[in-house]
């Protein structure tokens, strides 16, 4: 699996802790691990927690990456900002239990943490802790075991709801506020890492557009 981080302006001072703690959990599992920063908080391109969601619909609707695990102080506004695109399903997590009974439960795709809210003496071991959980077992596999048949209907279900309340994603990038779009698209590294794992040449074509090229 394919896992990528984002990390929106606010709490990207601590992209470099969560990544290394990302990779020491799930690299012996056999994910790889990209990271999509910001990677300081002083980084030239300013990511908002609006533009993580499109970011992470992006990665995720393209086949650039398979889960993205993001968040900002709260974690509300990234979570809220990436189900509010297609083939996003995002859980708010702020512990062990949390991340485990979303991959069990609702098996979605994309994760917002809380990290600036009670992220203080052991923090990093908490983020370590909810790695584990979240990848410990294939997603969907459902708890309790009475609940597992209901829970994978359900979960079917809300897949092709969102099938139809939700346009196709090049739709919406050429829909969206060029300079908000392109400011998504502006980091770093995102065009060296982007493009060489994108799976999709029409979000690809939509993306070099956002981008002016």
């Amino acid at each position: 699996m394919k896992i990528a981080l984002i990390n929106e302006n606010s709490q990207a001072v601590k992209n470099e802790l969560i990544y290394n703690t990302l990779k020491s959990v799930v690299e012996p599992m056999g994910h790889e691990v990209v990271n999509y920063g910001m990677y300081s908080a002083e980084d030239a391109n300013q990511l908002t927690y609006v533009q993580v969601g499109i970011l992470t619909a992006t990665l995720l609707n393209s086949g650039a990456a398979d889960f993205v695990i993001t968040g900002c102080g709260t974690g509300e506004g990234a979570m809220l900002a990436c189900n509010s695109f297609p083939q996003v399903l995002c859980g708010h997590i702020e512990s062990p239990l949390d991340a485990y009974l979303f991959s069990q439960v609702n098996d979605g795709n994309a994760i917002a943490l809380p990290f600036a809210e009670n992220f203080g003496w052991g923090g990093e071991l908490n983020l370590s802790y909810i790695f584990e959980k979240l990848f410990c077992a294939p997603g969907g596999g459902g708890y309790p075991k009475e609940r597992v048949v209901p829970e994978q209907r359900n979960k079917k279900i809300l897949d092709e709801v969102k099938k139809v309340t939700h346009r196709d994603m090049v739709s919406i990038l050429k829909d969206l506020d060029s300079e908000l779009a392109k400011g998504a698209f502006s980091g770093e590294k995102f065009e060296e890492l982007f493009f060489a794992s994108c799976k999709d040449e029409a979000i690809a074509k939509a993306v070099r557009e956002a981008l002016g090229k």
